[in-house]
């Protein structure tokens, strides 16, 4: 599927998604023509599917973030789009997974301080439907957080 041009480009592309293309062409040792055409096909093959802003949610003020995770009422055949329908609506999670499993599945919710935490929990997150379990996660460190590929 891919071959050593395109993960030289991969490579170089993860390593500074912003650089211009002429940059990212040299660093990988291509011509600009060729870093062009291929960056192009990656993407309309799905293998690029954008680039995303990083944003550091502590210089923001956010200094909770809280993964939960939950199971939910399976009896009613709804629970799972009932439930992520209303979830997706609380600006304060960020991240929704779902798994098959003992757990359903895991908010990341970020909030200001715990008190901030308290108040969204209370109000915007025991209110989503068909919820049986969740267990809290309250993240102290990030070790690694890494979305490149060993290409």
């Amino acid at each position: 599927m891919l071959d050593d041009i395109d993960r030289r480009l991969l490579r170089q592309f993860q390593a500074d998604p912003g650089q211009p293309i002429g940059a990212l062409a040299e660093a990988a040792r291509v011509p600009l023509a060729t870093a062009y055409k291929r960056l192009e096909k990656l993407q309309n093959t799905g293998v690029l599917r954008g680039q995303h802003a990083v944003i550091d949610w502590h210089a923001l003020g956010y200094g909770v973030d809280v993964s939960l995770r939950i199971t939910l009422d399976k009896t009613n055949p709804r629970a799972f789009d009932d439930f992520l329908a209303a979830a997706r609506d609380v600006s304060e999670v960020i991240e929704i997974q779902t798994f098959l499993g003992r757990v359903d599945a895991r908010l990341r919710v970020i909030a200001r301080d715990l008190s901030e935490y308290q108040q969204i929990y209370r109000d915007r997150i025991l209110t989503l439907p068909h919820i049986a379990d969740i267990e809290a996660l309250l993240q102290v460190a990030t070790i690694k957080n890494s979305a490149s590929l060993p290409i």
